[in-house]
């Protein structure tokens, strides 16, 4: 589990589709993440994999819910390509409420500290600025542009000794 002051962050899993299956049906989220809607099988396939990640490496999503246990959003790390990248989505009616950040910071800390992982990436769409605000304020720096299936995403990366631990969740 992660705590953060207003979240707490369970593993994913399979009891976890009902949500995943409204978060992946909203018009708002798939806009911002340039997904095109899948089916709930696409879901069910996306939360088979998931699971084997975290099966495989030990590590992968967790979903964050408030105190109440409102389903927020989830965030987490896999394995993409040679790295570990970072990669968050919060429910939009929870959007511009600094949720993405929390997340993020606290699963970079959790990256860093009890998997002792050096470095992390982080990538969004070149136009998504409200994610790449999340990157910056989590202290990712940005290092390069790249196209992916013909995107042109930003790539950024965090280093586990440029954080400050006491300042993190």
């Amino acid at each position: 589990m992660i705590l953060t002051p207003g979240l707490r962050g369970t593993p994913l899993a399979e009891s976890d589709l009902p949500e995943l299956l409204v978060l992946h049906r909203d018009e708002r989220m798939l806009s911002a993440v340039g997904a095109e809607p899948g089916t709930d099988e696409d879901t069910r396939q996306l939360l088979a994999r998931k699971l084997a990640h975290w099966h495989e490496h030990g590590f992968g999503i967790w979903m964050f819910r408030d105190p109440a246990t409102t389903f927020i959003g989830r965030c987490g790390i896999h394995r993409w390509r040679d790295e570990v990248e970072l990669g968050y989505i919060v429910k939009p009616s929870f959007w511009g409420q600094g949720y993405g950040t929390e997340m993020a910071t606290a699963v970079a800390s959790h990256a860093f500290t009890a998997l002792n992982l050096s470095n992390l990436v982080a990538f969004t769409r070149h136009d998504n600025i409200a994610s790449r605000r999340v990157m910056e304020k989590v202290g990712f720096l940005y290092e390069r542009d790249f196209i992916d299936e013909g995107v042109q995403n930003v790539l950024y990366r965090l280093h586990a000794d440029s954080l400050s631990f006491g300042d993190l969740p």
